[in-house]
C-alpha cells in the first residue's frame, strides 16, 4: 500500500488556478476519472487526493498516477476543493454521515453513487451544494456518457467544473433529476444491450464463414463507426439507416428480419424496464 502523504496546495492547471479534488472512494470509476482529469490536463495528478483503500492495489494505482494518498477520508476532505463519493451505494449514507462535521459550503460534494437520490445526499451530508452525477461504464476507456443535476445551491462555476471532469472521460448532459431513471435504462444499461448486439453480430458473422476473431472485430467497429456517424454528422438515425438501406437489397432484406423480429420495440422494452 502507497504510503499517506500530507496534504499540500495544488499547482496551477494550464495557467488557471487548479482547485483541488478528492475521492472518498478509490474504486475503478474513480480511478477511470482520476486518470482522464490528469491525462487531459484538466488537473495535475498531484492535485488529486484519496485515502488508502480496503484492497491495497486500488491505492496503489492511485499513487502510480502521481495523485496524493491521505491518511483518512477525512483528511481528504479537508484537503479538498471538490469531493467526490465514489463509494457502494449502500454505504453512502454511512459515510457521509461520518463527513458531516467536516462538510460545509465552501466544498462542493459531487456524488456518483447509483440510485442514491439528491435528497437523500443532502439529508445525509447536512449540505445544498451538491452535483450528482450518472456516468456509465464506458468511463474506463474515455467514452462515458454522463449526466448530472445541480443540487440547489450548486453554481454555474460548480457545473462548468464538474463538467469538465467528466468531460475528460466522455461526454456530459445537464438534466434535471426527475430524468435519471430514465437515464439509467438508456446509458446505464444500454452498454450492455449494445454488447449483446455486438455479440449477436459476431456470431451472424461466424454462421455465415467468417473466422471468429474477425467476425468479432468487425461488429464491434461497425457499432463504433455507426455510433460516431449519428454523433458526428448530427443526422437521424432513420436517415442514416436508409443511406445503406438500397431497393430490393440485402441490407433491407437483413431490417426487415429485424422488424420481423420487434428489434426496435424490444430495445424499447429494454429500456423501460430498466427504469
Amino acid at each position: 500500500m502507497a504510503a499517506p502523504t500530507q496534504p499540500t496546495p495544488a499547482p496551477p492547471a494550464n495557467g488557471h488556478a487548479a482547485f483541488r479534488l478528492g475521492f472518498v472512494g478509490g474504486g475503478n470509476l474513480a480511478e477511470s476519472i482520476a486518470r482522464g482529469v490528469a491525462a487531459s490536463g484538466v488537473l495535475p495528478a498531484s492535485a488529486i487526493r484519496t485515502a488508502p483503500h480496503r484492497r491495497p492495489e486500488r491505492g496503489a494505482a492511485f499513487a502510480d498516477l502521481g495523485a496524493r494518498i491521505l491518511a483518512s477520508n477525512a483528511q481528504v476532505v479537508d484537503d479538498s476543493d471538490v469531493i467526490v463519493i465514489s463509494v457502494k451505494p449502500q454505504i453512502v449514507k454511512q459515510v457521509l454521515v461520518e463527513l458531516k462535521p467536516l462538510l460545509s459550503e465552501e466544498k462542493l460534494l459531487v456524488s456518483i453513487a447509483a440510485g442514491i437520490k439528491m435528497q437523500d445526499l443532502q439529508d445525509w451530508s447536512g449540505q445544498r451544494r451538491i452535483i450528482r452525477v450518472m456516468p456509465n461504464t464506458p468511463s474506463a476507456v474515455g467514452q462515458a456518457a454522463s449526466v448530472m443535476c445541480l443540487g440547489e445551491k450548486a453554481t454555474e462555476k460548480d457545473e462548468d467544473r464538474v463538467k469538465s471532469l467528466f468531460s475528460a472521460i466522455g461526454k456530459v448532459w445537464t438534466a434535471e433529476e426527475k430524468y435519471f431513471d430514465a437515464v439509467t435504462g438508456l446509458s446505464g444499461s444500454g452498454p450492455a444491450y449494445i454488447f449483446l448486439a455486438i455479440e449477436a453480430m459476431a456470431d451472424g458473422g461466424v454462421a455465415a464463414g467468417l473466422p471468429r476473431d474477425l467476425a468479432l472485430g468487425l461488429a464491434a467497429q461497425t457499432v463504433l463507426g455507426a455510433a460516431t456517424m449519428v454523433s458526428e454528422t448530427g443526422k437521424h438515425p432513420g436517415q442514416l439507416k436508409d443511406q445503406v438501406t438500397s431497393p430490393a437489397g440485402t441490407t433491407i432484406a437483413g431490417v426487415h428480419e429485424l422488424e420481423k423480429g420487434s428489434f426496435r420495440g424490444t430495445l424499447i422494452n429494454a429500456v423501460v424496464i430498466s427504469c
